[in-house]
């Protein structure tokens, strides 16, 4: 097995695996600030597979989100308590998505590429999310991710066009022939009956 095997298998159930690395790790992370800028990083193999390449124009941010229910604002005249939502409320979005659109936030000069898990405890959630700088000479002129940098690609994340943004609208097979994509969404699929 090469390198990137031997990490793939360590990243299967990493809380066992890296032992005391894990708890280093996250003692450290809850001290820092929801985003980070990272410098390499932390899963290697996850970040080469979804396009990541150590060279001028890519950019890793580690974000933190908070684990647990969502909770929305209560109106307090007029409705009926069972129906506000106000204790169960799902945003509809998964945990990964929200991270990717606080980082877009934070750095609105780069578009982002795509995230990957690297940790988590009772309170928060952590993901590194890949940034490509759309205006460097490097991105423009790679073949890989040359595409990034065209008017057609701005403003990924918002559009749902990320692998978690994607999943989130149902646009990913999680069942059945591999893992490919589905026109209609797997909802219309089951409204059309296929």
């Amino acid at each position: 097995m090469g390198m990137y095997k031997y990490i793939k298998k360590i990243w299967k159930t990493p809380k066992k695996n890296l032992g005391p690395l894990w708890q280093e790790r996250l003692i450290k992370w809850r001290r820092t600030g929801t985003i980070e800028r990272v410098e390499y990083p932390t899963r290697i193999d996850r970040a080469r597979s979804l396009g990541y390449k150590a060279k001028q124009g890519f950019a890793i941010a580690r974000v933190r989100i908070g684990r647990g229910g969502r909770e929305r604002t209560r109106d307090h005249a007029g409705r009926k308590p069972k129906k506000a939502g106000h204790k169960v409320f799902n945003p509809g979005k998964s945990l990964q998505w929200i991270g990717e659109e606080k980082v877009q936030r934070k750095y609105p000069n780069m578009e982002i590429l795509n995230s990957y898990y690297v940790a988590e405890d009772g309170r928060f959630k952590w993901y590194e999310v890949i940034m490509v700088d759309k205006s460097h000479p490097a991105i423009k002129s790679d073949k890989d991710v040359g595409w990034i940098t065209e008017q057609a690609h701005t403003r990924r994340v918002n559009r749902g066009k990320t692998s978690a943004g994607r999943k989130g609208r149902g646009l990913v097979r999680t069942k059945g022939r591999g893992a490919e994509k589905i026109r209609p969404s797997i909802r219309a699929n089951k409204r059309l009956g296929k």
